[in-house]
């Protein structure tokens, strides 16, 4: 997708990604291997491509809404989860788990390879992951950081964010 597309989300687009992640940085140990038991049966079934843009597209809409641990509406903030919740009900009609550990069962695994705009992003260090996002295409998500964050659009190769286990879920 080019930056032509977004039309006039480009520019703040661009400046999000470009801005980086302002967690702090990496430990050096190498992340552990995300645990995650055999998927789950979705209500909603394997998503096409048209509802994959929409989520993709309603979750950049959202970018600069503030954090709110346990939020789950645009006018109460998000956390990881409850933007994700938010989102899929919007435009699939499923209702996701509420929790980050339950939404690790939450549809099928999807090779690196074979990512597509609306995949959950799924990260963590140790068995259980412990942040998720939306999956937005170009290497790029959507997610809910951190307290008195705002929902935000980061790259998969930050420097933050590559040094974590990462794992791909379509509903």
């Amino acid at each position: 997708m080019t930056w032509q597309k977004w039309g006039r989300w480009g520019t703040p687009v661009l400046l999000l990604v470009l801005t980086g992640c302002s967690s702090a940085p990496p430990t050096a140990s190498a992340p552990a291997a995300i645990h995650r038991p055999a998927p789950l049966p979705v209500d909603s079934g394997r998503l096409s491509s048209e509802m994959a843009h929409d989520i993709a597209i309603h979750a950049l809409g959202l970018v600069g809404t503030p954090y709110r641990y346990g939020g789950n509406t645009p006018d109460g903030g998000f956390d990881c989860s409850g933007l994700i919740g938010y989102v899929y009900r919007a435009r699939t009609a499923a209702a996701p788990p509420r929790t980050v550990a339950q939404l690790a069962q939450w549809g099928q695994t999807v090779p690196l390879e074979q990512r597509r705009t609306g995949d959950l992003v799924l990260f963590g260090r140790g068995r259980t992951p412990t942040h998720a996002g939306i999956y937005v295409g170009e290497g790029r998500f959507v997610h809910a950081p951190s307290t008195g964050g705002q929902v935000r659009l980061d790259h998969l190769q930050s420097r933050y964010w590559s040094a974590q286990q990462v794992a791909f879920l379509r509903p």
